[in-house]
């Protein structure tokens, strides 16, 4: 059985803010670290500008992964390269 890892990665300070606020609930990632369902993810807020991070962090549970490579199995890849891939968060409706 795989051991959950925590991983920690950057975050600017206005995404940091909604995701604090809960509205943006999905992160969009280069696929270039091991990452399961179920690990933590450690949002770090880092300033671009003053290339430092702010000290404040966000742990978040990964509930649902999928990498964009299976996307290129549905569409051709000519229209992924012009129209380019959505990422979507979805809530249920009240």
């Amino acid at each position: 059985m795989r051991k959950l890892k925590e991983i920690k990665k950057k975050i600017w300070p206005e995404y940091f803010e909604l995701v604090k606020s809960g509205k943006k609930n999905f992160e969009i990632r280069l696929a270039d670290f091991d990452i399961k369902e179920g690990d933590i993810l450690i949002l770090e807020e880092y300033n671009p500008k003053t290339k430092q991070y702010t000290g404040r962090n966000i742990k978040k549970k990964v509930s649902f992964l999928r990498n964009t490579k299976i996307m290129e199995q549905m569409h051709k890849k000519e229209d992924i390269d012009k129209y380019g891939l959505y990422i979507l968060g979805m809530e249920s409706i009240k």
